[in-house]
């Protein structure tokens, strides 16, 4: 079976599922589990698993002779077919199971480029994962590639076949090069909008695929984005407002799930579409309390912030879906290790008074009591801290002004570096009057 045949669609087939546990894998579930939750959604019925241990993986076919053979009787006794790891398979170890299985074979990789694939409702997203589905199969055109040319062929006996194979690598590159180019585009119209709505506070939702972002959103502002019992139900972030309690009304993302072992290029390619993430003032990490991987998944998104680089940022976890755990012990466990964490139930709302109570704690922590004295005759100045921040008192004397506000670190942004403004953190005199570090107070006018 030739690569320019594949199919990478597995929707109305029947597929056997393979799982091999590396002694380096960490992962405390069946992975295949997962996997199965995958198959499933792209519209392929799982009609049989195989699992296996190594130390690493075979060479030729991930699984060695042995267990290919075990496979070919699986294979043949269920119909299947398609087989698909839940491993990622080197284009040369995919060839050699076909050639021996005589079915499809298809690795974790192509099944979530596939469910992707049938999800991308927007430009920017069909982008994004048509970037990432070349990326991927442009090695494995490469390798047929290098497979026809150790053929013994006579000169002028170059076949149709690999003038066609070395074409479709000529073209995928120039669209890998084209994409890329778009996607830049994309990604600095997406910063330049996102740094437009400085004027609000943003709050991100990120999370485990089905942990229940959308649900969560939906209750939080009144609103009504798609929420499915799906796996990657959400691909293109949606922003909502949300009138938080005690503060007023904020910005909040719905951003595209994660998964353990997300395909790296499928993270950069979705780049521009994370970055309501990676410039929020708050992320809300969202997990699925009832899951009896839980933690895994839970590490599984620190991982991929870590890849974006926003692993620092800072992030309130909420457990969700409380209200469906069927064992407490399990969810004791996941407190102990993150006594912080929120538990909410975005289905019944439960919790959800505690949460927007906890981001309120965590945005208020952003702000700086702060001192701002300059000329009376800055105007432009007097607006943004009364737009922006929190205007406690103002003072005068002669052509100066001294303003005590609380202001976002966000939108103190450039006014540090401003020659014309002096800002320093704001110290309460006990005498009833205010003073900034290291100068002489300044009379109150009230």
């Amino acid at each position: 079976m030739s690569n320019t045949d594949r199919k990478q669609s597995v929707d109305s087939e029947s597929a056997v599922l393979v799982g091999v546990q590396l002694s380096e894998d960490t992962f405390h579930g069946d992975p295949l589990d997962e996997l199965s939750g995958l198959v499933k959604t792209a519209g392929a019925e799982v009609v049989g698993r195989m699992t296996q241990k190594r130390h690493a993986p075979d060479a030729a076919t991930y699984i060695g002779h042995g267990k290919v053979e075990e496979l070919q009787f699986l294979v043949e006794a269920t119909e299947a077919d398609v087989v698909i790891f839940d491993n990622d398979l080197s284009p040369a170890q995919m060839r050699n199971l076909e050639e021996q299985l005589k079915v499809k074979v298809l690795d974790r990789t192509e099944v979530i480029l596939d469910i992707f694939s049938s999800r991308a409702q927007t430009y920017e997203s069909r982008l994004a994962v048509e970037l990432a589905q070349l990326e991927y199969s442009l090695p494995r055109l490469k390798g047929m590639w290098k497979h026809l040319s150790r053929m013994k062929m006579g000169v002028g006996m170059r076949g149709p076949g690999e003038k066609q194979l070395e074409t479709d690598r000529r073209l995928a590159e120039k669209r890998i090069t084209d994409l890329r180019r778009e996607l830049e585009k994309v990604q600095r119209r997406k910063e330049r909008e996102v740094a437009g709505r400085s004027d609000r506070m943003t709050v991100s939702l990120v999370g485990y695929t089905n942990a229940g972002k959308s649900t969560l959103m939906n209750a939080l502002t009144d609103s009504h984005v798609l929420a499915e019992d799906k796996l990657f139900a959400t691909l293109d972030t949606r922003t909502r407002r949300w009138h938080l309690p005690g503060w007023g009304p904020v910005l909040l993302s719905d951003t595209v799930g994660f998964i353990r072992n997300l395909p790296h290029n499928l993270i950069a390619s979705f780049k521009a579409t994370l970055e309501e993430a990676r410039q929020a003032d708050l992320l809300i990490h969202v997990a699925d309390a009832s899951s009896p991987v839980a933690l895994d998944q839970i590490k599984a998104v620190y991982d991929v912030l870590r890849e974006l680089g926003i692993e620092e940022k800072d992030t309130l976890l909420a457990l969700n879906k409380v209200d469906q755990v069927e064992d407490p012990t399990r969810l004791q466990a996941i407190r102990q290790l993150y006594p912080s964490a929120v538990l909410i139930s975005a289905r019944t709302e439960d919790g959800l008074p505690r949460l927007a109570s906890a981001v309120s704690d965590a945005l208020s922590q952003d702000f700086l009591d702060l001192e701002f004295r300059f000329s009376v005759s800055n105007g432009r100045l007097l607006a943004y801290l009364a737009k922006y921040g929190e205007v406690i008192s103002r003072t005068f004397a002669g052509d100066r002004a001294s303003v005590h506000c609380r202001l976002s670190r966000k939108h103190l942004g450039s006014l540090r570096d401003d020659p014309e403004i002096e800002v320093h953190p704001y110290i309460a005199s006990p005498l009833g009057r205010h003073t900034a570090a290291g100068d002489e107070a300044v009379g109150e006018v009230a």
